[in-house]
């Protein structure tokens, strides 16, 4: 039921993101906003889109759990739900830190991305034994991967809804490089058949 849910909750999502960029247009051109005033459409225009392609990323979570759901169990496994914690408390701080104009907690959340992409390295190398282990693993285990993965992309979005945060308030981005440690992301795992998209 949760997992249906999730993937309704999508469509009102898109809809949000319409009405953002339609509410930001006639702003700019009623009022030709200048300075602080037209970095915050600026702003709002720019995470829209990051928070639709979050409920993009939950909906194939959510698609993918029900998959997994009807296979055969993989040993317990804690650092998804881990995972999907950190994420979602990321994404909760940095929304408080944009409705706030908090500079200071948004970078917050910006310094933590790294947290998640280890635990994904993790998890990654984890599966990946299960899955040489034993054959049957494969299917559940890359559905797990998937949903790990789009958990760490989550991550990545919400220190972009940072950076534009820190745009916003200070007018400049966040100058040095974020940390990246993600060294699965170039290895190629197959898709079991029927693997949701």
């Amino acid at each position: 039921q949760r997992a249906e849910a999730v993937i309704q909750a999508d469509v009102r999502i898109d809809v949000l993101e319409h009405e953002v960029d339609e509410m930001a247009v006639r702003l700019i051109a009623l009022r030709q906003p200048m300075a602080a005033d037209l970095r915050v459409i600026i702003a709002a225009l720019k995470i829209a889109p990051i928070l639709e392609r979050i409920g993009d990323y939950a909906k194939n979570i959510a698609k993918r759990s029900v998959a997994i759901s009807r296979m055969a169990p993989v040993r317990p496994l804690f650092s998804v739900p881990r995972m999907g914690r950190m994420a979602r408390e990321m994404i909760k701080d940095v929304l408080d830190a944009y409705a706030a104009g908090d500079t200071v907690a948004a970078r917050a959340v910006w310094e933590r991305d790294h947290e998640l992409d280890e635990m994904y390295d993790s998890l990654f190398r984890e599966l990946l034994t299960y899955m040489i282990e034993d054959p049957r693993n494969i299917s559940p285990c890359t559905h797990l991967l998937f949903v790990a993965k789009n958990i760490e992309r989550i991550g990545d979005l919400a220190t972009n809804i940072a950076e534009i945060i820190h745009f916003q308030v200070e007018g400049r981005m966040i100058e040095d490089d974020r940390p990246k440690v993600d060294e699965a992301s170039t290895t190629v795992v197959p898709a079991p058949v029927g693997a949701a998209r």
